[in-house]
Order: structure tokens, then sequence, then C-alpha cells
């Protein structure tokens, strides 16, 4: 993704390519490349409306079976993926976001659904979560002949990047909570890539990466005021998971025997964030690793 030439320090919004207005919203200046679901290439793609009424749809992959084996297909994992961009931006269109997308699914292999969920500050927190939560129960209800021909709804992953591993984070949550109803959908763990949590006060990281020229706190701080729901701040559960115990909910996540993926860099001024969450988990019983490259944020 290539990102504007404009100092994120001294003009977070314009770095963003935001514009405020009067009303609340936000004017999205900078036009990242969007793609169209294909059927040509070693995956097939194609979207799906979720709910008209709100206008959320999924874009599902398949990997191309090869014509030449005679061999009963294997029903493929499933994962549900959540797109990044600070819940303000982004999109499961996105050229970037497909490639990835493809990637997944070519390579595990596996089913993938991306998530196409409403934007703040139109739509603040908690709007992504119930979205990715419909599409969730949307999943095992739809019918879809991709979903039921192809997946293996018993082998399900939330994988999110960015505000989507928040998102992933929060609605396995809520999800825990309702296994039964989600079936035949059963979920296996949790993959947060890069997630994004915030907070009031400022993390060793956050200081010491506190000028990034690629996502530096200041550029976190607008996302979040933008986000979040008004009058909270950054220590709200949604930004900030270490201010609210829920020790049901991960007692749930333990006994259901989720596994939980945290994977980021040492150069993400958000690691000490990523670090607190998995050894939180992991004091609470539940499975949980971290996996940190040793290199610059987004290299």
């Amino acid at each position: 993704m290539e990102l504007p030439q404009i100092d994120p320090i001294a003009d977070p919004s314009g770095y963003l390519g935001i514009i405020r207005n009067p009303d609340g919203s936000i004017t999205r200046t900078l036009k990242l490349p969007e793609c169209p679901a294909s059927s040509d290439g070693a995956v097939l793609s194609k979207d799906i409306p979720i709910n008209k009424e709100t206008n959320t749809w999924a874009r599902v992959y398949l990997p191309r079976r090869p014509e030449s084996s005679a061999a009963p297909a294997t029903k493929l994992p499933l994962v549900i993926y959540y797109h990044g961009g600070g819940f303000i931006l982004g999109s499961a269109a996105a050229s970037f976001i497909h490639k990835l997308c493809c990637e997944i699914a070519s390579e595990i292999p596996a089913v993938v659904v991306s998530v196409e969920y409403r934007l703040a500050p139109e739509h603040r927190l908690p709007a992504a979560y119930d979205d990715c939560m419909e599409a969730l129960e949307w999943v095992g209800t739809t019918g879809e002949e991709w979903l039921t021909d192809s997946a293996d709804f018993s082998k399900c992953f939330l994988m999110g990047t960015s505000a989507g591993g928040n998102i992933a984070y929060h609605v396995g949550l809520r999800a825990v909570t309702s296994v039964d109803r989600l079936m035949p959908v059963k979920i296996q763990g949790l993959i947060l890539h890069h997630p994004y949590f915030g907070g009031v006060e400022r993390t060793p990281s956050e200081v010491r990466l506190a000028n990034d020229k690629v996502f530096p706190p200041c550029v976190a701080d607008v996302m979040w005021d933008l986000g979040l729901p008004i009058g909270v701040d950054r220590d709200h559960e949604y930004s900030n998971p270490m201010t609210t115990e829920r020790s049901h909910d991960f007692e749930k996540l333990r006994d259901q025997g989720w596994r939980v993926l945290v994977t980021g860099c040492d150069g993400d001024p958000m690691v000490d964030r990523q670090i607190g969450l998995v050894k939180m988990l992991k004091e609470k019983g539940v499975d949980a690793v971290v996996s940190l490259a040793r290199e610059d944020f987004m290299e």
C-alpha cells in the first residue's frame, strides 16, 4: 500500500487522507486501489450481500481445484477475515486486501470470507463488531454453495489485520458466548495480525516509536477519536482490553479450547500492547502465543 508523502507527526489527518466535516462525518481523500472479484487465476472469488440495509457484504475466496484431480474434494478450513484501516478506512475490495486473501486461500489452502463492514465515524463502534458478528452468523446460515460444498465449518478461524485484529478479538469474545447458536460453524482459534489496541497512557514501545514514520501513536489517536463511541477515551474496552475484567469470557475461551495467535513486529508502536494482551490471556488460562518479527512496522 502506497502511503501519502505527508509527515504523519505534523499532520496526522492529512497523512490519513481525511477531512473532518461539521456533521461529524469525514471526507476520505486517499483512494486506495480496488479490484473486483475474479473467476480467473488459482483462486476464485465472488461478492455476496449480507445485509442490504447496512450495505455489508462478503468477498468469498475459493482455491481452484485442479482439473486433473479425480479424487473427491476434501473440505477446506474456513478463515473469516476482517480488514484493517483504524475503523475509518479500508474495504474488502481494496487490491492489497484482495491479494492477501488470495494468498491465504491458496497457501493454506482455505476458503476465505473477507467481510465488508461499516466505517466510523459515520458508524462508530460497536457498528463494526455488530456487522462482523452478523457476518459470522450469516456464514452458517446462508446456504452459499461455495461454503456448504467446500468449507469445513468445524475448522473455522477468525483473522484480522490491525483494526481487523481488534475486530477478530472482540467478535471472538461475543462468539464464545454463542457457540451453540453459531453451529454448524465451530471456531478453533483467533489469528490477530498486528492487532490494533490503544490506551490513554503511552507504553514504552509507543514512547520509543513516537516519531515512527509509518504509524506513530499520534495517528492512532486520531483514528481512535473517530472510531470510539462519542464521550469515551482510549481506555474504553473497545480500545484497551486490559481495563475490563472479562474472566467469564476468558474461561469460555479456555474451556472451548480456542487458540489465539498474535503476530507483529518490534517496530510496531503497539507491540507492547500486543505482548500485554497475550500475557493477560495466558494468565487466564487461554492457549495464546505471540510471534514477533524483528523488523520495522509494515516492512
